[in-house]
């Protein structure tokens, strides 16, 4: 499959060989310092955050309360007390659960549910980066590769990654484990994974989307791999075609029951809503809490044609609109950058990036918190980097990623005013 500087045979580019060893510790010390200088700027600004009735409770260092905002609070709920559930009121069981078990596990050695929530949080976020370089490192030539890390370093919300008491962080961790695992045809272990991420985020059906998907491009791949033409030649020299959608098609008869596993990834989904009716009668309750007063995401022509962002954009508040107007910028450049997905990384990850950036396109309002979707949509973020990385002038790439790091810095310092930016 030919990238934008180099071509790939199976799942690798070639050229890549050339990169070199990963440096873990490289990327890690810009992990942690990054994460450092937005714990200081939230601790800085923490004296200025408006209060909201559910602080009080918070057991953890006041230097850590600047990441304590928003859907936290829902989070901390799910851990101390479980889940609840009332038709027709915003309720917990919007928030999927895997990452608030995992704080409620954590909480429970700790005894300290926000400090649990920030620390899962932070080591997800770490884990997530690392495991993300790592994959680019395998597919990109080497610039291309550091330029997808530092635009995941820097994107203006990946503040999420750094210790807000988020999901976030971990389910694009359990996405791009999914992933790895699938490439070294762990079909089970891949598709185990991915039921993390179903239950982890209501658009973690992208995950399971792009690993079957996935699965039969890789089927087709072998398949042309073993065609006369393609037997006794050189892989390093001559790279398997790109496969085409009718491929793909046509890889459904290779299937076997090892590649079945993947499909264990709906396993997730299914087994929330089936607590869901056994606990409260209602397999989809989820879904309709979405449209409850204050969230307000039914399903609909107001939500699909985001009537109420352009009401914003009419008749204000600006200061809301310019905060939709970032992430509906977001989504547009992760649109633009789905061929050069395609091109770089195939079907199975296009498949992925469409259903995670779809889902928020047709199903909110105005954009709000579509730059967390865009976030975990982890081949758009690499494809950015491969882009900036083929500019002619260095100056551009400098400037792109300074305007990112701003930018970052002040959505986080208004995350820790209390301000909801995603």
């Amino acid at each position: 499959m030919r990238g934008a500087q180099g071509e790939f045979t199976g799942d690798v580019v070639r050229g890549t060989q050339a990169n070199g060893p990963l440096r873990w510790p490289v990327v890690a010390v810009a992990f942690v310092a990054v994460s450092a200088a937005l714990s200081t700027v939230l601790a800085l600004t923490n004296i200025h955050r408006s209060e909201s009735p559910g602080v009080p409770f918070l057991q953890g260092p006041g230097w850590l309360d600047g990441w304590f905002q928003g859907d936290a609070s829902w989070y901390w709920s799910i851990a101390a007390t479980g889940y609840s559930y009332v038709p027709g009121s915003q309720s917990s069981i919007a928030f999927f659960p895997v990452y608030p078990l995992g704080v409620r596990g954590l909480g429970g050695l700790l005894d300290d549910f926000q400090l649990a929530g920030s620390l899962l949080g932070v080591l997800a976020g770490l884990a997530a980066v690392l495991l993300f370089a790592w994959w680019v490192w395998q597919r990109l030539p080497r610039r291309s590769a550091i330029m997808a890390i530092a635009v995941l370093l820097v994107y203006p919300y990946s503040f999420f990654l750094y210790g807000a008491m988020y999901a976030d962080s971990l389910f694009l961790l359990c996405a791009i484990s999914a992933f790895v695992l699938l490439e070294r045809r762990w079909y089970l272990a891949a598709g185990l994974v991915g039921a993390l991420a179903t239950a982890g985020r209501p658009v973690g059906i992208a995950v399971a989307a792009g690993l079957v998907v996935r699965t039969l491009e890789m089927l087709a791949e072998s398949r042309r791999a073993s065609t006369p033409s393609a037997i006794g030649t050189d892989d390093a020299a001559e790279p398997v075609a790109a496969v085409g959608w009718r491929d793909l098609v046509s890889a459904v008869r290779d299937v076997r029951l090892r590649h079945l596993g993947v499909l264990a990834a709906v396993l997730g989904i299914v087994a929330w809503c089936v607590y869901l009716a056994l606990t409260f009668g209602h397999p989809l309750a989820w879904i309709e809490v979405e449209s409850a007063p204050g969230w307000n995401q039914g399903v609909g022509p107001r939500t699909w044609f985001k009537i109420g962002y352009a009401g914003a954009l009419i008749k204000g508040p600006y200061d809301v609109a310019a905060i939709l107007t970032l992430q509906a910028l977001a989504c547009l450049c992760a649109v633009l950058l789905l061929r050069r997905v395609w091109r770089l990384f195939g079907w199975g990850y296009l498949a992925f990036t469409v259903v995670v950036l779809v889902i928020p396109l047709i199903g909110t309002k105005d954009f709000m918190g579509t730059g967390r979707y865009v976030l975990v949509a982890f081949p758009v973020i690499a494809a950015a980097g491969d882009f900036l990385a083929g500019v002619r002038h260095r100056w551009v790439r400098i400037a792109v990623l300074g305007v990112c790091a701003a930018l970052l810095f002040f959505l986080t310092y208004l995350f820790g005013r209390s301000v909801p930016v995603s």
